[in-house]
């Protein structure tokens, strides 16, 4: 693994505003580069079968370097947002331009900041957690942190998780499931949380509530800010952030089911119930997000230390070419269920 290699995930914003710069049809240079041309690289860059020893663990995981790339890209995330802001409220764009352009800043908010705000989520640091509960506020899915690491990790691969989609699920069906079912799911959770200490739901106590009033906040100063047209490219853009997010989770536990026990309840969760993939260019892109199968075994290993799970079903491509691929339900049901039929065989 090449240390320096993660710096690939600041390529996409540096994109984003070069497709600005020169303007017109170049708006749609980061879109076209994630969805087009990365799959095609990602398949030609190998799949280094990463397997790092206990001490190699520990050395990567004290080595300050990779949260520094955290917090810059947390910067990044940041910057490119505001940026975007003041573009849609003071360029000339044309129709196509401007659609790109979001377009643009909703891959870049989705790939970069989301992915970020994964990982440092699952740190034990506070400031950390705080840092990654913003990023989610700022595109509108701030109840993910509620729902991922309480309720994710731990229904995974079972029909009581909104984020797994079901063998023969299409995208188009999952969709609408995962965004309206985690939502209701965070908010039983934090109910219960609550009710266990005499709090009412409906109490500014209850994290859920500030999962709408954040949001509601920031497009506000978006307003205050820049105009009325900051406020619907800030929505847009979260829009197309949050349905990328949900894509990866698509792909990333499809047709996987944890089975049941004779007793009840489901058998443990291991790396058999996250698809994997080792291809190197998604892995730097997206932080190690492809090593899955190995984050949801050891949720509190960082990205830089993930490994290569033998154990786990793998992804015949990329993340950039697995996304491609689900928008297309019958051909992505000729490539996944016999892969899925195949390891259950195993």
């Amino acid at each position: 693994m090449n240390r320096y290699g993660f710096l690939l995930a600041f390529v996409l914003p540096l994109m984003l505003v070069a497709g600005f710069l020169l303007g017109g049809a170049w708006n749609f240079c980061a879109v076209i580069f994630s969805y087009l041309v990365l799959p095609l690289l990602d398949l030609a860059s190998g799949q280094p079968h990463f397997r790092p020893g206990p001490a190699e663990v520990t050395s990567l995981e004290k080595d300050p370097w990779y949260r520094t790339l955290l917090y810059l890209g947390a910067l990044a995330h940041f910057a490119v947002l505001l940026f975007g802001a003041w573009a849609v409220t003071h360029a000339a764009f044309s129709w196509y331009a401007l659609f790109g352009f979001v377009l643009s800043m909703g891959t870049v908010t989705g790939s970069l900041g989301i992915v970020i705000a994964h990982e440092l989520g699952h740190h034990v640091k506070k400031s950390d957690r705080i840092l990654s509960r913003a990023i989610l506020a700022s595109v509108c899915y701030m109840h993910f942190y509620v729902e991922h690491n309480r309720g994710h990790h731990s229904h995974v691969a079972t029909p009581e998780d909104p984020a797994s989609a079901r063998y023969g699920e299409s995208l188009y069906a999952y969709l609408p499931r995962t965004l309206i079912g985690s939502w209701v799911h965070a908010w039983h959770l934090e109910e219960t949380r609550l009710a266990k200490s005499g709090i009412a739901a409906w109490s500014l106590r209850n994290p859920m509530l500030w999962c709408i009033l954040l949001p509601l906040l920031i497009a506000a100063s978006f307003w205050s800010l820049f105009g009325p047209a900051a406020v619907w490219y800030f929505f847009a853009q979260a829009a197309v952030a949050v349905v990328l997010l949900e894509m990866v989770n698509y792909v990333e536990h499809y047709g996987l089911e944890r089975r049941e026990l004779p007793g009840g309840g489901r058998e443990k969760m291991d790396a058999r119930h996250s698809w994997n993939s080792d291809h190197r260019l998604s892995s730097y892109f997206l932080f190690n997000l492809t090593r899955h199968s190995h984050h949801h075994v050891q949720v509190q290993r960082h990205y830089q230390a993930l490994a290569h799970e033998d154990a786990s079903p793998q992804l015949p491509a990329g993340y950039a070419g697995m996304l491609m691929l689900s928008l297309v339900p019958p051909l992505w049901r000729h490539v996944m269920h016999p892969r899925i039929a195949a390891f259950q065989d195993r």
